[in-house]
């Protein structure tokens, strides 16, 4: 019979009272994952050589692994210098 008393008594403490809420004696702790955005990869490398000669006209070598990269590149600097690619 004892240990009947002793159980519920020990029940009784372990539930919160129902006076008070349950968040002024428990502060609520919210964790919030940092979000990982995934960035672009860099559009492969290409590599310039530019020359200048004596006329002040512009020459160029690239280089790459990306065929498609380096065209682009090589329109790019013909319509900004105006020059010829030496191969």
């Amino acid at each position: 019979m004892a240990l009947i008393f002793c159980l519920i008594a020990c029940e009784k403490k372990s539930l919160p009272p129902q006076g008070k809420s349950e968040g002024s004696s428990v502060p609520k702790v919210v964790v919030e994952k940092e979000k990982v955005e995934k960035e672009q990869p860099l559009p492969p490398e290409v590599k310039i050589k530019l020359k200048k000669d004596g006329k002040d006209s512009y020459s160029w070598e690239l280089t790459g692994s990306d065929v498609d990269q380096i065209l682009k590149v090589n329109e790019k600097l013909r319509k900004q210098l105006g020059g010829e690619q030496t191969r």
